[in-house]
């Protein structure tokens, strides 16, 4: 086998450390065998306090992000920084010849997203945005259950990340709920991963919104949650609910509503727990579960294997620069504009808003 890819982490926070680095890249051993494609060889943060965290992964701690685009031996990058950095410390590394995948969302504007674009494709490099959801096993089923006609012909659907988030003032004081400009807010936070995996199971993708903002009760700058329908490609509509503003009774209710269902003429697929960060392993917090209820009998599909959902992404990055077959974010671009239209929906009113 070829050797694997050495990638790098920019910004090494607690979700990129548990999440990207542990999980995805494996370095938690107890766990996790080590990935075919993808190798986690270093890391850096603006922060230097997170250099023992790192060490103790094995990583090699870089001062700073120079360092690592300096560095030869590295071949990619994984940026993990906050949402307005995403754009410019992209282009800085596919510049400097590195592959790149990046967070969701790849960028806080159109036009920033169209340059990373160029820029890859400029270069020959590979550039993948972190749009994990489609990997998970139930996202994967469904979409298989859908396309074979399981629920017959698709009338409706409606994918939901609605959740308590903000009412604290240093969950109020965050990006999330504070910097607007940076993708903050329910739309640009959780509305962008329904968007996505929407499109990834319905098999089509969004051309139209229409949205409005729920009612304001939450001391935070951005909206507290937004009623988003979408119109697919062959006219199909569905729904998206996103929020920071519901109450779900503590961490199993909040948990388990993060799912979606699809109405079909002949029966209902729902999940419970798939729109998350979750895998499906026995040690979750949650058990994801999946059902086709015919208004008969309510049956559970349970998918034959699960897969990580941070590995399968990114050794589907490390396999396209070991091919030379590179990724874009085409996908990424596309969910952007969905997002910027819904804001500019719910402020005219309701408007339909078409994404080309």
């Amino acid at each position: 086998m070829a050797k694997k890819v050495k990638y790098a982490l920019i910004g090494f926070g607690g979700i990129a450390e548990n999440r990207v680095a542990k999980e995805g890249f494996a370095c938690d051993k107890s766990r996790f065998k080590p990935l075919k494609y993808a190798q986690l060889v270093g890391a850096t943060d603006m922060n230097p306090a997170r250099k023992s965290a790192a060490k103790a992964l094995g990583l090699k701690w870089y001062d700073n992000m120079d360092a690592i685009l300096a560095d030869p031996s590295i071949d990619a990058v994984y940026i993990a920084t906050n949402n307005k950095s995403h754009a410019p410390l992209c282009l800085a590394a596919l510049k400097a010849g590195k592959h790149v995948i990046v967070e969701k969302p790849a960028a806080t504007s159109i036009k920033d997203a169209q340059a990373m674009i160029a820029a890859a494709k400029k270069r020959g490099l590979s550039l993948s945005v972190d749009h994990m959801m489609v990997n998970n096993a139930w996202n994967q089923l469904a979409a298989k259950k859908v396309a074979a006609g399981a629920v017959g012909k698709v009338g409706d659907s409606c994918f939901h990340m609605e959740f308590a988030y903000g009412y604290d003032p240093a969950e109020a004081a965050t990006w999330r709920c504070s910097k607007i400009e940076e993708m903050g807010g329910p739309i640009g936070d959780v509305a962008s991963h329904c968007f996505y995996v929407a499109e990834y199971v319905l098999g089509k993708q969004i051309r139209k919104v229409a949205a409005v903002y729920l009612p304001k009760v939450m001391k935070i700058k951005a909206e507290d949650g937004a009623y988003i329908k979408f119109f697919l490609e062959d006219g199909t509509q569905g729904s998206v609910k996103c929020a920071f503003s519901e109450m779900r009774g503590g961490l199993g209710g909040t948990l388990t509503n993060l799912g979606f269902e699809v109405y079909g003429d002949k029966a209902v697929i729902r999940t419970y727990g798939s729109l998350f960060q979750l895998s499906g392993y026995n040690d979750e917090p949650i058990r994801i579960r999946m059902e086709l209820d015919d208004c008969g009998k309510v049956k559970e599909l349970v998918p034959a294997k699960i897969q990580n959902i941070y590995q399968t992404l990114i050794e589907e990055h490390a396999k396209s620069v070991a091919s030379g077959k590179p990724l874009n974010i085409e996908g990424g671009l596309h969910n952007l504009k969905l997002c910027a239209a819904a804001h500019q929906s719910a402020q005219n009113g309701g408007k339909i808003i078409t994404v080309k």
